[in-house]
């Protein structure tokens, strides 16, 4: 049974991230679409969703009066997390798959133009990058299946984090 206290933790910060994630994703959206592959703002993104995770695990650790497992640390990130990401993939196929569909097309000549750009700088033969081009205008990345499985592959890699933040945040022991 969880405890209580990394339950509510975990869903309010959950909720909290899944909308900070969905309210970068509108911004972006309303201020250009160019955005969406521009490394700064996905380094905000990353920032503002470590700060918020620091702050829950940091308060969840108070409420515990500082008794604070790795496994209950992991638990608490992993359940806001997972919300976290399920609100911004849900965001994500309403925006992209229900209000405006030809944004896909719209970002993925973006990030076909964006990907050119970066293979030439680093001096990519033009079949390379010929055959990368094709690729990309067979996938649709927006579309509800795939970022379904992106939305599994971000659970992943946020597991990750998860085990070096628990790792990080859990109580010191007594024995050392």
């Amino acid at each position: 049974m969880i405890n209580e206290v990394i339950k509510r933790n975990g869903i309010n910060y959950g909720i909290i991230i899944g909308i900070a994630s969905a309210l970068i994703t509108a911004t972006i959206y309303a201020i250009d679409l160019n955005l969406f592959v521009s490394w700064w703002f996905g380094l905000l993104g990353i920032a503002i969703n470590v700060t918020i995770s620091i702050i829950l695990l940091s308060k969840t650790k108070k409420e515990l009066n500082g008794i604070f497992t790795f496994k209950d640390a992991f638990t608490t990130y992993f359940i806001a997390a997972v919300i976290g990401i399920l609100i911004s993939t849900l965001f994500n196929i309403v925006l992209f798959n229900v209000i405006d569909p030809g944004a896909k097309d719209t970002l993925s000549e973006i990030m076909i133009k964006y990907t050119v750009g970066m293979m030439q700088k680093f001096g990519t033969p033009a079949s390379a990058i010929n055959e990368t081009i094709a690729k990309m205008k067979t996938s649709n990345p927006y579309s509800t299946v795939e970022l379904l499985k992106g939305s599994i592959f971000a659970i992943v890699v946020v597991s990750i984090f998860g085990l070096i933040f628990a790792a990080f945040f859990k109580s010191k022991s007594t024995q050392e």
